[in-house]
């Protein structure tokens, strides 16, 4: 069963992102992420309170560095996503299908941030994208984002602190 990200929405939803990942969002402006988000069409994303849990069932025999990403969970709704596109998109359809006003029911595009029962236990973000369209996670929903150390068997950085 999901529950609405109004519901269960923090301020911040966090991303363990690789090294690899990391450059390609800055380089780019945007990553569809790794395998396991591709192959699933969601980015895989965390509370503050699951990271380290996380961290420690999935990445723990990691190779390569990993780094913590701060979202802005109120970026990832689909008003903010869609700002310019929608525009561009209700004066496309306008102009091809005459569409009334010029614009498209909103409600309609869904919230791109949905929390999921993962374990029969747990509810985890995922951003799915507006209508669940598997969209690129843009770089400008990230606010902070700090490398990962493993010492002792635990992960920190200034984000976990």
């Amino acid at each position: 069963m999901a529950a609405s990200a109004e519901e269960e929405r923090g301020e911040f939803v966090y991303r363990i992102s690789t090294a690899s990942e990391w450059e390609e969002l800055q380089k780019n402006g945007s990553t569809f992420g790794g395998e396991l988000d591709k192959s699933s069409g969601c980015f895989h994303l965390s509370n503050l309170d699951q990271v380290q849990p996380t961290l420690q069932n999935f990445f723990l025999n990691s190779k390569e560095d990993l780094y913590l990403l701060q979202i802005d969970a109120k970026k990832l709704l689909p008003e903010v996503l869609l700002c310019v596109s929608y525009r561009r998109l209700t004066m496309l359809m306008e102009l091809l299908i005459g569409y009334p006003n010029g614009k498209l029911e909103e409600n309609k595009l869904g919230d791109g941030l949905i929390y999921e029962l993962v374990d029969g236990l747990n509810s985890f973000p995922h951003f799915y994208g507006p209508s669940r369209s598997f969209t690129p996670l843009p770089l400008d929903v990230v606010t902070k984002a700090d490398k990962l150390s493993l010492s002792d068997g635990r992960f920190s950085c200034s984000l976990l602190n």
